[in-house]
């Protein structure tokens, strides 16, 4: 997708309000594109650009056919999805019917738009330890949102095959930074420490092992990515997004609580039975994304960290 001679692009980033795509909407805002915020309901925080509630996956897809074509968007940014407080139902709607909806709408624009769609590493499962992920590696999720991910993922890369669409995945990485959900490992982790502080007393954190191993990537380095592969040309269906590196959830933790410098005592939880670094292990193969996108992970694990922690320090916006 290139922008229109002396004219700025169109962007329509959907799931515009959370985590991933409201600092997305920032970033195509800053560099001069129109940008179209799009979610269910209309967030607290006014999100990037001009904000339209509407929801997927229970509106007819010739009716976002009908706004992406008023709005002359060229570019369709999925950052939507969900899992955290919903049944598998509803984990269902938001990640494969609304999918499935979006390559509809998209596919009936008389000029389709390109479509970046955000999947997950958790489309791949766990691998032997020590082993990364390539993007044609076995895909066998363990968990529900990693199957419906996968769905998702897989309908897009048909529409792709069989119908010429212009779309690619990026399957990311466990995403770190600024902004971070409340519901996540750091999110919950942050908001602790960040009571204890304020309190002026010893945060008290019950942790287990969390010896799991997983490929965690920056936030910005994420949105990196998804710009590199708004203007790359010939692109495989589906790129992997990380830092081609597995680190443990217990590093991150310890290393949030050391940025934070609140007093911490930490107690011991035993680990559940079957769990370990021995059968979960996940590592991306990020060689495509470099010769793809000429993209590279460049910022550490303190980086990602110090952006959370000072995000989440930050006085609430008046």
């Amino acid at each position: 997708m290139s922008a229109p001679q002396g004219a700025p692009a169109r962007v329509a980033v959907l799931g515009g309000s959370g985590f991933i795509g409201r600092v997305l909407g920032d970033r195509f805002a800053e560099l001069g594109h129109e940008v179209l915020s799009i979610a269910r309901t209309a967030p607290a925080v006014p999100a990037p650009g001009r904000f339209v509630a509407f929801d997927l996956g229970s509106t007819p897809p010739a009716e976002l056919t009908e706004l992406l074509t008023r709005e002359r968007v060229e570019l369709v940014v999925n950052a939507a999805g969900g899992m955290w407080g919903l049944n598998d139902e509803q984990m269902h709607v938001a990640n494969v019917v609304l999918v499935d909806r979006l390559i509809e709408s998209i596919g009936a624009m008389a000029r389709p738009a390109r479509l970046i769609h955000l999947g997950t590493v958790h489309e791949y499962g766990m691998a032997p330890i020590g082993t990364s992920q390539p993007e044609d590696g076995p895909a066998a999720p363990v968990m529900e949102y990693g199957k419906l991910k996968l769905a998702a993922t897989e309908a897009v890369t048909r529409a792709v095959l069989a119908d010429g669409l212009d779309a690619v995945t990026l399957r990311l990485g466990n995403v770190v930074g600024a902004g971070q959900p409340g519901h996540s490992l750091l999110g919950v982790m942050a908001a602790k420490l960040d009571e204890a502080r304020l309190a002026g007393r010893t945060a008290e954190l019950s942790l287990a092992p969390l010896t799991a191993q997983r490929d965690f990537v920056d936030l910005t380095d994420t949105i990196d990515a998804v710009l590199a592969a708004a203007t790359a040309d010939g692109l495989p269906p589906v790129l992997n997004i990380g830092t081609g590196t597995a680190t443990s959830a217990r590093e991150w933790v310890e290393l949030l609580i050391e940025v934070s410098g609140v007093p911490t005592e930490i107690t011991e939880v035993p680990a559940p039975a079957g769990t370990g670094p021995e059968t979960e292990w996940q590592q991306l193969d990020v060689t495509a994304a470099r010769e793809r996108l000429g993209w590279a992970p460049r910022r550490s694990m303190r980086d990602a960290v110090e952006s959370l922690w000072q995000e989440q320090i930050r006085p609430p916006a008046q």
